[in-house]
């Protein structure tokens, strides 16, 4: 059940999953009938994997104790998607989620240390990650692990530089690597990485760690106020981040999957969210870097619940009681009509940048959204696929082949 690494006719379409129930906090009391409700949901809207989150500090409460009983709950929930024939990608550090980081007691209060820096505490983490990667290697319907998710949202409470981040990256991808070779090892970073030019989270962490580079596209990053929830800089800003770590990559045939994306309240309305679900999709499939997609998130969030920020209540596919959505309505005709056309990824031109986020990180700012160079794209973008290309690799035409682009164009 393992799915190829990149196949044009293979788009991938999967959700990332939280509970109905529960939230997270299901992980404390975990119910496989909860689950196998909640996945029913997602297989009927023809989805195809899940993308799960087990809680770092309940099954690592101390650096050098793993608790098999939250391993199994992990190893249940699997096999309840395999059941209804989904795939799954295992995240390993949470880490961060919707506003609230779990970290265990042993980087906390008098044990405060850096989980990117210190060395025991990076020990300790590598122990988790190879004996949950493991774990959840016996398990043919697993495809994936990626570190953690967004990972860099842990920074600034967890000093780091972008050498000391880049090395622990890295060290741990290759921990996983070892432990499970046939898996994809994944890198999972918030668009900071991309857009901000003091992050210390650098794009070069996307591009050249892993098996493919993973990136998470949110319009409440201020591309929403560019032009509202239907304008072209919002409907195409997941296939432009899609289109810049392809450019960024070394490997012009580097995959990259849209691991993250959905329709944020109130950037994008009720009324508008079904619209914008097939705009987005339209424009982010016929990139022919693109994976697959996975949106943010399966359910809702029970408004019993306090302390969440306003816009994470409503992201779901579904709703608590397992009410479908108009826009998830739109997503599985999507989903039907892109497999049953499974077109060739079109020859696009493509606009130069004189900005390589990888190689000049310091120039991030250049093509974050609303930037020059990003609305000169979206401007292009709506005649159809724009291609971005750094300014090095202009006049090379083995790669522009590779990447299917026929003619190169100059920002005005």
């Amino acid at each position: 059940m393992t799915p190829p690494s990149s196949s044009r006719d293979r788009l991938r379409f999967g959700a990332n999953y939280v509970p109905s129930a529960g939230w997270f906090y299901s992980w404390l009391d975990h119910s496989a009938d909860a689950v196998r409700r909640d996945f029913a949901d997602l297989a009927g809207i023809g989805l195809d994997h899940v993308r799960v989150f087990p809680i770092w500090p309940w099954i690592q409460p101390n650096r050098t104790l793993i608790r098999q009983k939250g391993i199994d709950d992990l190893l249940g929930l699997i096999d309840v998607a395999a059941e209804f024939d989904l795939a799954v990608s295992v995240d390993l550090l949470q880490g961060h989620l919707s506003s609230f980081d779990f970290l265990p007691s042993w980087v906390l209060t008098w044990h405060r240390r850096s989980v990117f820096e210190d060395a025991a505490v990076r020990d300790g983490i590598a122990a988790y990650v190879d004996r949950l990667t493991r774990e959840v290697a016996t398990r043919e319907n697993v495809f994936a692990v990626t570190l953690g998710n967004e990972v860099n949202n842990l920074w600034p409470a967890n000093p780091t530089t972008p050498e000391a981040s880049t090395r622990w990256a890295a060290e741990l991808v290759e921990v996983a690597r070892s432990a499970a070779p046939h898996l994809l090892t994944l890198h999972s970073l918030y668009d900071a990485t991309w857009y901000d030019p003091a992050h210390p989270f650098v794009p070069a962490d996307a591009t050249d760690l892993g098996s493919l580079t993973t990136v998470h596209s949110w319009v409440f990053n201020g591309v929403s106020a560019l032009d509202g929830p239907l304008g072209p800089a919002t409907v195409t800003h997941a296939d432009y981040l899609v289109e810049l770590a392809a450019a960024a990559s070394p490997d012009p045939a580097r995959p990259v999957w849209l691991q993250e994306v959905g329709a944020p309240r109130p950037d994008i309305g009720a009324e508008d969210a079904p619209a914008f679900v097939r705009g987005m999709l339209e424009a982010v499939t016929a990139n022919p870097a693109l994976w697959g997609v996975t949106w943010w998130c399966s359910h809702d969030l029970d408004r019993a619940l306090a302390d969440f920020p306003e816009r994470e209540y409503d992201l779901g596919l579904f709703t608590v009681d397992h009410e479908i959505k108009p826009e998830t309505q739109e997503l599985a005709k999507i989903i039907v009509e892109l497999r049953a056309d499974r077109r060739a990824a079109p020859e696009r031109p493509a606009l130069v940048c004189d900005v390589d986020p990888r190689t000049q990180p310091e120039r991030r700012a250049e093509v974050a959204p609303g930037s020059a160079f990003h609305r000169a794209w979206v401007r292009l973008r709506e005649s159809g696929p724009v291609a971005i290309v750094s300014a090095d690799r202009a006049a090379d035409s083995a790669y522009l082949a590779a990447r299917g682009i026929t003619t190169v164009l100059h920002p005005a």
